[in-house]
């Protein structure tokens, strides 16, 4: 049975489902962060469960071909980070990794905004650009959260 799915669990096929598959987990932050199908599937385990198995059998896949320890070469340069990124399940890895990250940093806002009542424009903005660059959406956001929050807080 593992061999069936191993086939159709190629690395475009992860890749895609991961891609896709995270965007209803992104609507939800937006236009319901309150929400108990939100809580559910955003706020709890239940995301981080789902990509990281992905990120698991890609690891596996990495490890059955021997490079598992090809990743250390990223620290080397740029030069030997593009060599570790031209095997496509390292970049895939590093995709799911991103993926979950910004996620994260998504639910995060979403959940912080419901806190200090920042405005849906505000929310809607900031999850938009998280979810396209996570650094700068996470910024923009605590930009605007020190005027609803009347603190600033470098530490939360």
């Amino acid at each position: 049975m593992l061999d069936n799915m191993e086939f159709y669990l190629d690395v475009e096929n992860i890749y895609l489902i991961a891609n896709w598959g995270v965007v209803p987990f992104w609507l939800l932050l937006i236009f319901a962060p309150d929400s108990k199908l939100t809580k559910f599937f955003v706020y709890s385990v239940v995301t981080p469960l789902l990509l990281s198995t992905a990120y698991i059998f890609i690891g596996y896949k990495i490890y059955l071909e021997g490079e598992i320890f090809g990743a250390f070469g990223l620290y080397n340069g740029l030069e030997d980070l593009y060599a570790v990124f031209s095997n496509e399940n390292f970049l895939l890895i590093f995709w799911l990794h991103f993926l979950s990250i910004s996620l994260f940093v998504g639910s995060w806002i979403a959940r912080d905004s419901l806190r200090y009542s920042v405005p849906k424009i505000i929310l809607v903005i900031s999850l938009t650009i998280t979810y396209f660059s996570g650094p700068v959406g996470i910024l923009i956001y605590w930009f605007f959260r020190i005027f609803f929050a009347k603190k600033i807080s470098l530490n939360e």
